[in-house]
């Protein structure tokens, strides 16, 4: 690069030159940071300053923080995140009268010195001595770049913008060496083009660009005088002069600003007049900031996107390289939310339950064979206000979820069916299926355990009608809890576990589900509704499982393509086996529990859930090109849907295909209007001998109505056998407060802080970290 400076500035070497004098320097910084001039050679004698040639030579400038923007599938806004609110425009794209307002007032001789402004220093010195205090700073634009530049890589590290900022000698002059050195290497217009990128001009503007579309909701290129003067006066002291809150002393600022311009003889005098003589007139924006701002209650798959973004080393090693990036910005983020579905799913949960109702739902969507999320939302919206939350019930504690999930009942069973049709077992195989019986003294279980029913638990149906002999398809359609415990005694634990985890089926802490019973045949632990929707998306996909996704592309500000996690698929059950379960499942939503929930016209299947004491109801659904699950319940699973209004209508018993089951009707219905109806691979099923005089309406989805004792932190219940301690399940011994006389379900006990996030949100309608999973045998569906 050429060392002559344009207008006469003095090259690098001379500038070095002329700060090498000791009283000089001194001097140059104390006028640079606005001390008073007294005590300089003696402060400069004492050697605190840094040889000048030991600072290092290279100032590195990292690329500006600026906004981040989500969009949906269709390449609609969902959301902007930014640390600063910033967008970077070339110098052409910011008004001339801008560009003179701000050398006007912060550097009138920008043009005519090299990095440092030796007229300006002297002038500085003699205000400041004359004054006796400070009365005058000389820094020169590069060297406020400079500084800024140090202010931008400090971040929000409080300390290190400290560091940044500290009015120091050796501060000062590490900036003077290093405006040398961007003088030399941009010259004068990429200075004062990076200048006006950089500069904070308040109300969490930073850059022009953001500063004029904040106060004035325009480009900075359409600024026009008054209003670039008014911005140019902020630069000293955004806070002091914000127009927005002292419209008066911005209107003094801009006029001294107006005035300076035509000092210089940027403009006349009789323009400033005019100008100085106009009111302040703002057109102000409000900062549009983060997932609250979310169009269509996509707050939660906004923030799901970040949490996907902070936790996968695809986009660098370690969580603190991707929050550097993250909070960098500049990021457009095309995900994988279909505007469409999001808006249906929307629309259905405010049908159905009101934000203020004691309970809340979710409601996730996922397409098979992608795994993209379509659709997320809840009843509770994003935010920190009363029934406000941030936690996603959708999602996992790893991403932002509960902390545990919610148990999820009869919806579990599928996975039983598919894990003993996978062994073999005909799905005309029929059982005894009694009302109630004792659990097995003992099951299988994987690498040689047996787990055995020490407490000698008992279950029973959810209606006293409910006697077998059933065969699979009436026990999937009615959700006999006696039968498919009956057929895990003859397959064994091991298989269900195979197979769930071929799924992808983890309880909301990440964590495997625990290998007994309850939990693997009756949803007695906490799983998200994504994790269902997806699971059962391998239903309609004919047996391949496929991992979630949300994010398809994301390109950087400079228009570099960044590598995003993309979902991998691998064959969970066979073809067959899937046919078979989506022919099962579909008889649930034509005549079974989930008959509330079947949609007209279109293939599709699901499965009702129901939980103890009715704490817990779902359904989850699907159809061939679209699966979705819906959860009802108490966040803190403190309330019984009993003898309860849910979006102003009253229940007196909550089931899975009467409170779920409508709104994944209506969400789904929505998500899939203009689609392609397809069809399932359906198979000829079977048909099992059964007593006609057995068997009830169907209504209950399997669950127990709370009253057994099963309701929650039961006992243990049973224990893995291999001779080893610590198989057994924990629990906290409470038998319940119903009046079956029955032991409790054997499981697992559940932990007090089953929901809520890392921190509390006690502004969020009972969604405190402290939130707990209440009862959780749950397998009374």
């Amino acid at each position: 690069m050429p060392k002559k400076r344009s207008g006469g500035g003095l090259t690098g070497t001379q500038q070095a030159a002329k700060f090498l004098g000791v009283s000089v320097l001194a001097g140059a910084v104390l006028a640079g940071i606005a001390l008073p001039a007294a005590g300089v050679l003696g402060l400069a004698a004492k050697g605190t300053v840094k040889g000048f040639d030991e600072i290092p030579a290279n100032l590195k400038r990292p690329p500006l923080s600026q906004r981040t923007t989500i969009l949906d599938s269709k390449g609609g806004e969902i959301a902007t995140v930014y640390s600063r609110d910033r967008t970077v425009v070339p110098l052409k794209d910011i008004s001339p009268y801008m560009q003179k307002a701000i050398v006007a007032i912060e550097d009138s001789r920008f043009y005519e010195h090299g990095a440092i402004d030796l007229k300006g220093v002297l002038r500085a010195l003699n205000k400041n001595a004359t004054s006796g205090g400070v009365a005058q700073g000389a820094s020169t634009l590069t060297q406020q770049y400079v500084k800024n530049v140090f202010v931008e890589e400090a971040g929000d590290d409080p300390d290190k913008v400290a560091q940044a900022t500290q009015q120091t000698l050796g501060r000062k002059i590490q900036e003077l060496k290093y405006a040398i050195q961007v003088e030399e290497e941009l010259g004068k217009k990429k200075i004062l083009e990076n200048y006006l990128n950089i500069t904070f001009f308040g109300q969490q503007a930073y850059g022009v660009e953001a500063a004029s579309q904040r106060y004035f909701s325009k480009p900075a290129k359409d600024l026009d005088l008054e209003e670039a003067a008014m911005l140019a006066g902020l630069v000293q002291s955004p806070s002091r002069y914000d127009p927005v809150n002292d419209s008066e002393e911005a209107r003094k600022r801009r006029n001294v600003v107006l005035q300076r311009m035509a000092d210089v003889g940027n403009i006349t005098q009789a323009d400033a007049d005019k100008a100085k003589a106009s009111d302040v007139k703002l057109k102000v924006s409000r900062p549009k900031n983060g997932c609250i701002t979310a169009v269509d209650g996509a707050g939660f798959f906004c923030d799901y996107v970040q949490q996907v973004f902070l936790a996968d080393p695809v986009f660098g090693k370690t969580r603190e390289d991707r929050a550097k990036i993250w909070n960098r910005g500049g990021l457009t983020i095309k995900t994988t939310l279909d505007p469409q579905a999001q808006k249906s799913a929307q629309e259905s949960i405010k049908s159905h339950i009101y934000q203020s109702d004691q309970v809340a739902t979710a409601v996730t969507m996922v397409e098979p064979g992608t795994g993209k999320i379509q659709a997320m939302g809840q009843s509770r919206p994003y935010g920190f206000g009363k029934n406000e939350t941030t936690i996603n019930y959708s999602v996992d504690k790893k991403y932002g979820g509960s902390n545990y999930g919610f148990p999820v009942g009869s919806t579990f069973k599928p996975f039983v069916a598919s894990a003993a049709i996978e062994q073999g077992l005909s799905p005309a195989q029929v059982y005894s299926s009694p009302y109630q019986m004792p659990y097995p003294a003992s099951i299988s279980a994987c690498d040689g355990k047996t787990w055995l029913n020490d407490a000698k638990s008992n279950l029973e149906n959810e209606d006293a009608s409910e006697i077998g002999p059933y065969g699979l398809k009436e026990a999937m359609e009615l959700s006999v809890n006696t039968y498919f415990v009956q057929m895990i005694e003859e397959i064994g634990l091991c298989p269900v576990v195979d197979m769930v985890d071929k799924l992808g089926v983890v309880q909301g802490n990440g964590t495997k589900l625990p290998v007994a019973p309850a939990p693997l045949t009756l949803g007695s632990t906490g799983i998200s509704p994504l994790v269902m929707a997806n699971s059962y998306a391998t239903f309609a996909n004919r047996g391949m499982y496929c991992t979630p996704t949300a994010i398809e592309s994301i390109r950087t500000a400079d228009g570099e393509s960044l590598a995003v996690p993309k979902s991998s698929c691998e064959r969970a059950m066979s073809e067959r086996t899937a046919d078979t379960i989506n022919t099962l499942l579909s008889g649930v939503t034509d005549s079974g529990t989930g008959r509330k929930a079947g949609l007209e016209s279109r293939a599709n299947a699901g499965k009702t859930g129901t939980t103890d004491e009715r704490k817990n109801a779902w359904f989850v659904g699907y159809t061939p090109n679209l699966s979705g699950a819906v959860w009802v319940g108490s966040p803190s699973q403190q309330v019984n849907m009993m003898d309860i209004t849910i979006g102003g209508q009253y229940h007196p018993k909550v089931y899975g295909g009467e409170v779920p089951g409508p709104i994944w009707r209506d969400a789904m219905t929505g998500a899939l209007a203009n689609r392609e109806a397809l069809a399932f691979n359906s198979v000829t099923l079977p048909e099992a001998p059964k007593d006609e005089s057995s068997g009830g309406d169907g209504d209950g989805d399997g669950d127990s109505d709370g009253d057994s004792d099963s309701d929650g932190g039961f006992s243990p219940g049973g224990r893995l056998a291999d001779g080893k301690p610590g198989d057994g399940e924990p629990g906290d011994g409470d038998s319940g407060d119903g009046d079956s006389g029955n032991e409790p379900i054997p499981g697992i006990s559940v932990p007090a802080d089953l929901l809520g996030g890392a921190a509390s949100q006690g502004a969020g309608g009972g969604d405190a970290a402290t939130e707990g999973q209440g009862s959780g045998s749950g397998g009374w569906d």
